[in-house]
């Protein structure tokens, strides 16, 4: 019994051993599956880091490719060092602006190129026109004289009368520069440019500039051979017509469009929007001029039945001609379209012509039915072109009441004016000194009298929309009480034109007739121009 309790014990240390043994043994084991657990892990995230980095070197190789691809437009752009700065946005400023006038002065140009085409069509209208208010024994006469106006006006136009017009006034009377076309291109570092005339922010050539002009001299000049039509001996007419395209007609534009005294007179200048004076009258005071010294066509007012047109057709197809080609030489004048303004006031012009020639052609027609109590067609024609003239002036200062009001006038003018002629025995084929003489000078008046700012006691003038404002006035204040300043000088305007056109024609016709070298011979006058003097006739008959 008591060795048990020996035994009992000594096993009981044996065993606290073992399982210590044990115990360790597992400890080891475990720290070696640990080690060896970390060991492969350490080798995963080697492999990882590895794959990362590689991917990173790949990342920056594109990246570098990428900002060598995109360096050239960013330094184009300024955004490289400086990105979005204020000279940056500047100078995008600034080359807007450019482009904007670019773009400004080629509408303008476009404009003012296609108003020429149309209104160049004019002249097919007087020829049509003065050929069938005529007999026809003198058809190709006429014809050989509208064709001759446009060939012996542009070389006088081009060679001097451009630069009388809108070369660099000396006095305010006179162009000195731009003779035979010298001011039309410029040497340049780059080769040769087109001069420029700029207005209102937009500049044109003066190439288009003379263009257009040229459409204004030719029909000046055409209107005074209706009035010595089959009487006047081709050869001397032309010399007329030089001296009109070359010395005559530039003076008058040179005092007014072309920036002259009369176009600051009194502080208001003149208002003529599109030529019933500068134009039209002038024309027609030419004409009346060649009317008085040729004195009448033999037997006119002795028989009058032999001097009615031989053609109305030609006539109703010239007027109708004259009134298309009349929108393009109105509409034309607001020498603009590159803005919404520049637009509306040529549609306002278009819509006045049309409304002229309506009102005027109605006017005549109604006024000769009660007269004669019957239809007179070539009386409905001249009344169509004295509305046109009428409204010419003032077709950019009035409203289209006004226009109507204003022709209606004019086409009682015509009328009484014709008659007058007729009472004292001056002969007139074509009415011409009537249509556009007497007409041209109410237009001028027109103009003034009938202006759209009336009634806030403004005056607009050849302004347009804008109201003539106070001299040194900051902010435009339109200046008021302007209308008897704006007459006085109207007025001064259209009697100077008349002075000066009357005295130079009448010397010229004057001068040629002591040559006698004005009017054709009797014998001409009897047989027809074609026949005597013409290779061809206009009719086979």
């Amino acid at each position: 019994l008591k060795a048990k309790p020996t035994v009992f014990a000594s096993s009981i240390h044996c065993s606290k051993y073992a399982f210590l043994k044990l115990a360790a043994m597992l400890g080891c084991w475990a720290v070696f599956f640990a080690a060896q657990s970390l060991s492969v892990s350490a080798q995963d995230v080697d492999v990882e880091g590895d794959a990362l980095l590689d991917d990173l070197a790949a990342l920056k190789q594109e990246l570098r490719a990428l900002r060598l691809e995109l360096k050239p437009a960013l330094m184009g752009r300024q955004l490289q060092n400086e990105a979005f700065s204020s000279s940056y946005f500047f100078a995008e400023v600034e080359d807007l602006k450019a482009q904007d006038k670019e773009i400004q002065s080629s509408l303008d140009t476009i404009w003012i190129l296609c108003c020429c085409f149309v209104a160049s069509l004019m002249h097919a209208g007087f020829a049509m026109l003065e050929t069938g208010s005529c007999r026809a024994r003198n058809a190709s006469n006429l014809l050989l004289k509208n064709v001759m106006n446009m060939c012996v006006g542009t070389l006088g136009w081009w060679l001097f009368g451009w630069a009388f017009a809108f070369g660099e006034l000396r006095g305010g009377f006179l162009g000195t520069t731009g003779f035979a076309g010298s001011d039309f291109l410029l040497a340049n570092d780059k080769g040769i440019s087109a001069g420029q005339s700029c207005a209102d922010g937009s500049c044109v050539s003066r190439l288009v500039q003379c263009f257009f002009q040229w459409i204004f001299c030719t029909t000046c000049v055409t209107i005074v051979s209706g009035g010595v039509a089959e009487r006047a001996k081709t050869g001397s007419y032309m010399w007329y017509s030089l001296l009109m395209t070359s010395i005559i007609y530039p003076c008058v534009v040179a005092w007014t469009w072309g920036g002259g005294w009369l176009s600051t007179f009194q502080g208001v200048g003149f208002t003529d929007f599109a030529g019933s004076m500068v134009v039209h009258m002038t024309g027609g005071i030419g004409a009346l001029s060649g009317v008085i010294v040729l004195g009448p066509r033999k037997g006119r007012f002795e028989d009058p039945k032999a001097f009615e047109p031989h053609s109305l057709p030609l006539v109703v197809l010239g007027t109708l001609i004259l009134w298309f080609g009349w929108l393009g030489f109105n509409a034309g004048s607001t020498l603009s379209l590159h803005s919404k303004d520049s637009a509306a006031l040529a549609a306002q012009v278009a819509m006045n012509t049309v409304l002229a020639g309506s009102s005027g052609g109605l006017t005549v027609f109604l006024l000769r039915l009660v007269i004669s109590r019957k239809y007179d067609v070539c009386g409905l024609c001249n009344g169509i072109l004295a509305g046109l003239v009428s409204i010419t002036a003032g077709c950019g200062n009035m409203t289209c009441s006004s226009a109507i009001l204003a022709c209606f006038i004019g086409g009682c003018v015509y009328q009484a004016f014709s008659m007058l002629l007729i009472k004292f025995q001056i002969d007139d084929p074509l009415d011409a000194s009537s249509v556009h003489g007497a007409c041209g000078f109410w237009g001028g008046l027109a103009a003034v009298l009938f202006d759209w700012g009336h009634s806030e006691n403004h005056f607009h003038g050849s302004n347009g929309w804008n109201c003539k404002v106070s001299a040194g006035s900051g902010a435009g204040v339109c200046e008021e009480d302007l209308f008897g300043t704006a007459l006085l000088a109207q007025l001064v305007c259209l009697l100077v034109i008349v002075a000066w056109v009357l005295a130079c024609s009448m010397i010229v016709f004057i001068i040629l007739s002591l040559l006698g070298q004005i009017r054709i011979t009797q014998k001409t006058e009897e047989t027809g121009v074609d026949e005597e003097q013409h290779v061809q006739t206009a009719y086979a008959i």
